[in-house]
């Protein structure tokens, strides 16, 4: 598995060590996933992608989508500026606590018992964003409480 450039031209060693990481989403290159996974699971969209009207109200607690990202089946649905394809990971055998946001003070949306399905759409901070099943409750996972 590797992850590769996928800027147009490419991303050279000097212009991805001048970009500022830190000061926003839109100054990061843009990257794609080769090899690993088999993403025919997925539905991506194939073909120009375009809104037709304003995006639709979706149930935050089932749909995999936040300000800034969302899962690749809602392209054409919903305006975001990235869309991220799952990665298919397992809850630990002593299970984990899905919670509503990463605060420390967030509420607990599920008990996840061990060996359930997560999709992972999004790792930060010790913290994995994502989709229980396909259509389960969305939400935070703390990366410990993922199987590697």
């Amino acid at each position: 598995m590797r992850w590769a450039c996928a800027r147009p031209g490419g991303c050279s060693k000097r212009a991805m060590d001048s970009l500022p990481y830190g000061t926003g989403a839109a100054n990061r290159p843009i990257f794609r996933f080769e090899g690993g996974h088999d993403l025919t699971a997925t539905t991506i969209p194939a073909g120009q992608l375009s809104l037709a009207g304003p995006s639709e109200k979706l149930d935050a607690p089932h749909w995999p989508v936040r300000g800034d990202l969302a899962h690749v089946r809602l392209a054409g649905k919903v305006f975001v500026p990235h869309y991220a394809a799952p990665m298919e990971r397992r809850v630990v055998a002593a299970g984990g606590a899905l919670m509503t946001s990463v605060k420390p003070d967030a509420d607990l949306r599920e008990q996840l018992a061990g060996g359930t399905l997560f999709n992972v759409l999004d790792i930060a901070g010790g913290w994995a964003w994502g989709q229980v099943g396909e259509d389960g409750f969305v939400g935070y996972l703390r990366l410990e409480e993922l199987a590697p």
